[in-house]
């Protein structure tokens, strides 16, 4: 009489078996969903180098390490690889060639959980990089990602998290994908990035007391963009060589309690951009930044301002600083800044100038107003429009503001 033995042996069996029968040659690749589904909770999977397929998905905290060696190719559907299980570890991987809804986020990789390290990976071919559904307290490091090889904006994010706090990015690269996009997410660390030859470099909503320290974002179309997201830290990040018409540098929409410290704005645009705060204590503070060789290193708009802007430095910019209002700028609080422009001295030898700095408008105040007048600038007819304004004025200039207290060095 024959006796069964328990399932669970017999499911191993059939496992092997099918593992042995779709590696022939005859088959497609071989399912990785397989070698995962074999992997107790809490192990290690190291699977041989090759080529596996995917979809995958992790519903119970296992390691998998790829060592550089194992590609998951999802052949054009879903997500390359979800976790849904806390303190999963994934590691040395190469995914590819997710599927292309937008609907249903199609990614390298759909995060559900919490507590997970992603690392030393490589994402491409997916529409989307990273999605971050609902986790905290996650790693995502080292890891280098690109979109589908498509238009700028017919690609996924290169990172997007939603409702995602405490998480560390750290140390990645995003190249040729649309945005790092954050929205209602508290509280977490975007430190040492690369995010390069993409649309939008950071864009944060509704998500407060994030910190972006030591990025680096150069030939997107925007830097960085907060849009009522309060209390972030933006500090040491290099943002350069953003030439799109309408992109900025780092720009602030209803945005308050920000601080931009010790940043280099290179050749951009726009380096700054920023409404007026609504209420007193709804300030930004700029320290000890470099503006170099932009368009505009500074615009407000808005009719009051408030913000603190101290020790900063500009140089070569074609225009310092202009503002929506005639007088929005001259409200801020300017202080201990470097301008390159200008022209008092130094007698007591205190590395400050012996009178204030006033910044005025003037031909420059016709291509604010006029755009299209924009192609002129730096032209030696502009030049000459320019002279003849301040050698024998029509009118009183706008007085944009004053540093009582410049910097000489």
């Amino acid at each position: 009489m024959y006796e069964s033995t328990s399932s669970k042996p017999i499911g191993i069996v059939i496992y092997f078996c099918l593992l042995l029968l779709l590696s022939h040659p005859l088959f497609a690749l071989p399912p990785m969903q397989l070698y995962v589904e074999l992997t107790p909770a809490g192990g290690v999977l190291r699977p041989e180098p090759g080529r596996y397929s995917g979809p995958v998905v992790l519903n119970r905290p296992i390691t998998i390490e790829g060592r550089g060696k194992v590609i998951i190719d999802s052949e054009g559907v879903g997500s390359v690889l979800t976790i849904e299980a806390d303190n999963t570890i994934v590691t040395g991987l190469h995914l590819t060639n997710s599927g292309e809804s937008f609907d249903k986020t199609d990614a390298g990789i759909t995060l559900k959980a919490d507590k997970v390290i992603i690392e030393n990976n490589r994402i491409d071919e997916s529409l989307f990089g990273i999605n971050i559904l609902g986790g905290n307290d996650n790693i995502i490091r080292h890891n280098t990602i690109s979109s589908k090889n498509t238009s700028l904006s017919l690609r996924g994010d290169g990172l997007r998290m939603w409702y995602a706090h405490d998480n560390l990015i750290e140390d990645n690269h995003f190249i040729n994908v649309r945005d790092i996009y954050i929205t209602n997410s508290l509280t977490n660390r975007f430190i040492n990035n690369r995010i390069d030859h993409s649309r939008i470099g950071f864009e944060l909503i509704f998500s407060h007391e994030n910190e972006m320290i030591g990025n680096s974002i150069e030939h997107n179309n925007t830097g960085i963009v907060l849009v009522y997201s309060n209390d972030v830290i933006i500090k040491n990040n290099h943002i350069s060589h953003l030439r799109s018409f309408a992109g900025s540098a780092m720009a602030f929409k209803e945005t308050y309690g920000i601080q931009v410290i010790e940043n280099e704005i290179l050749h951009c645009a726009v380096g700054l951009s920023a409404n007026a705060p609504l209420n007193p204590e709804n300030v930004i503070t700029l320290k000890n930044n470099t503006f170099i060789y932009n368009d505009v290193a500074l615009y407000f708009y808005g009719e009051r301002g408030g913000h603190i802007i101290h020790d900063n430095h500009f140089e070569a910019n074609l225009t310092d600083v202009q503002a929506s209002a005639p007088r929005a700028a001259l409200y801020n609080d300017w202080q201990s800044n470097y301008w390159d422009t200008y022209e008092g001295f130094d007698n007591n030898q205190d590395g400050f100038g012996d009178t204030p700095f006033e910044l005025y408008s003037w031909s420059d105040r016709l291509w604010i107003d006029i755009p299209m007048t924009q192609f002129f600038r730096g032209t030696p007819m502009m030049e000459t429009i320019d002279f003849a304004e301040r050698f024998a004025s029509f009118s009183d200039p706008v007085l944009m503001l004053i540093d009582k207290n410049p910097k000489l060095q």
